[in-house]
């Protein structure tokens, strides 16, 4: 009864941070909604009242340069890019892969993050490959990078998806999963907030071809050069660099974003 309670109280948080709207005031400038996550820290997550985590802090200080403000809107994954599309958002916030898939739907800023994707296990289970687990359980969150990972690159895998990524967890604690598909960022941060679980970071890939990006509608070419120049100036003066060692500190900057750094480069179609 009490694990019972405990997950009706959880559920009710998460609702009202995904009702919860968070606005940062600005110069007297435009307010541009945000769509992101509440429950994949470091990138992304809502405490105290507050959306944080490495992506919002960055857009915030891309915003103070660029001279307009954000509310922040929590919402899941698998609406947030067709929401950004048709205008329910002005940007999207989520630690997004800039897959070419995805820019058949929207735009994408220059990167600000490197990718590693990871399989978490229960501990000792020397799942070590892909093909390790075939007809294993993979929980994903639904159309994430994960997702697609999991479905086209884990053959044999039965993918069961989610639509955050506590759900996704849960059910990896509770043994109904084999394994669980995150970036390796968010899984670290969640091994280490559940010590108690009999958990490892299993099989991981790294890449830098899709780098983690800020979406927005395919037509505002205006706010993507306002996100690109933004990013461009909190590398070049070493902000990035700040915010990346105060979320992320047991993870190597990315050169191409250490101070003075060339940045990531996304190039969408037609530009």
């Amino acid at each position: 009864m009490r694990s019972r309670i405990l997950a009706v109280l959880v559920s009710g948080v998460l609702a009202a941070a995904l009702t919860a709207c968070g606005s940062d005031s600005g110069d007297g400038g435009q307010v541009l909604r945000v769509g992101t996550l509440t429950d994949a820290p470091p990138a992304i997550f809502f405490e105290d009242g507050r959306f944080t985590g490495y992506d919002n802090e960055l857009l915030r200080e891309i915003a103070k340069r660029e001279g307009f403000a954000v509310e922040f809107v929590g919402t899941e994954f698998a609406g947030l890019l067709a929401g950004v599309a048709n205008g329910r958002f002005d940007i999207g916030s989520s630690t997004i892969s800039s897959t070419e898939a995805r820019k058949a739907t929207v735009a994408f800023s220059d990167g600000y993050a490197t990718e590693y994707t990871t399989i978490v296990t229960e501990d000792g289970a020397r799942l070590d490959s892909a093909a390790a687990f075939k007809g294993k359980r993979l929980g994903v969150v639904q159309a994430s990078v994960q997702d697609d990972f999991a479905t086209n690159r884990v053959d044999g895998a039965e993918v069961v998806r989610f639509p955050d990524y506590n759900a996704g967890f849960a059910q990896l604690r509770n043994g109904t999963l084999d394994g669980w598909v995150v970036p390796r960022d968010i899984g670290t941060q969640y091994l280490e907030q559940n010590a108690d679980a009999p958990l490892e970071l299993g099989y991981t890939i790294e890449s830098k071809e899709t780098p983690s990006a800020f979406a927005v509608s395919k037509d505002n070419e205006e706010l993507l050069d306002k996100l690109n120049k933004g990013l461009a100036a909190a590398i070049a003066d070493g902000t990035v660099a700040k915010l990346w060692s105060r979320f992320y500190q047991d993870t190597p900057l990315p050169k191409e974003l250490a101070q003075g750094g060339p940045g990531l480069p996304v190039r969408n179609p037609g530009a």
